[in-house]
């Protein structure tokens, strides 16, 4: 890779970075979007939901590195392991069945994630029963993992129900891309847009 290369796409992201009060350095994803050559939200929006979950299981914290993504863990006393427990009966009260059932239906490796071969749609509905409860949690100062979790399935129930009257059963979609995959395809398009810079101008 040359380095005038390398330097003038530091060079683009550095000029697009905002920053916080504290002086705390940060992307819009709208921002990256166009910087990575994709014309629609919709393609670049699928990458982000898979991103934030390739971080979860690479042992990352999510909200240290996408902001929008507020985690519960913040909002329950017992942390990363309360999280879990929540949102496993969440992805329960979603799908109708347990995690493990919906792992031997898409044949995920039994070391893998459910979330790593979710349909986007899903990843999406999850997000949004995460996003009320979050929400609600903070309106009703809830902070007890079993006050919490009753709150998450009820919201991933009243997903779930949307999703049915609109003829879209969660447990019966077939598994999507899985997210490695994903990654390697992505790290394929990066070497292609280093090699192509002037697709960072549009």
């Amino acid at each position: 890779m040359k380095t005038e290369i390398v330097q003038s796409l530091t060079e683009t992201f550095e000029g697009h970075a905002q920053q916080t009060e504290g002086g705390v350095e940060y992307w819009l994803a709208r921002d990256i979007q166009h910087l990575l050559g994709y014309t629609e939200w919709r393609n670049f929006g699928q990458v982000v939901s898979k991103a934030k979950t390739a971080c979860e299981v690479s042992g990352h914290t999510v909200g240290d590195h996408f902001v929008d993504v507020n985690k519960m863990v913040q909002i329950g006393s017992g942390g990363n392991q309360d999280f879990a427990l929540i949102r496993s009966k969440g992805d329960h009260a979603l799908f109708g069945k347990s995690t493990q059932a919906m792992k031997a239906q898409w044949k995920v490796p039994d070391s893998r994630p459910l979330a790593d071969f979710a349909p986007t749609i899903l990843l999406k509905a999850k997000d949004f029963a995460t996003e009320i409860t979050i929400f609600n949690a903070r309106q009703h100062q809830m902070d007890s993992e079993q006050v919490i979790s009753t709150e998450h399935i009820t919201n991933n129930k009243a997903v779930r129900n949307t999703l049915l009257e609109r003829g879209i059963r969660p447990e019966a979609l077939p598994p999507a891309e899985d997210v490695k995959k994903v990654e390697r395809r992505l790290a394929s398009e990066d070497k292609k847009a280093i090699n192509k810079p002037d697709r960072l101008d549009t």
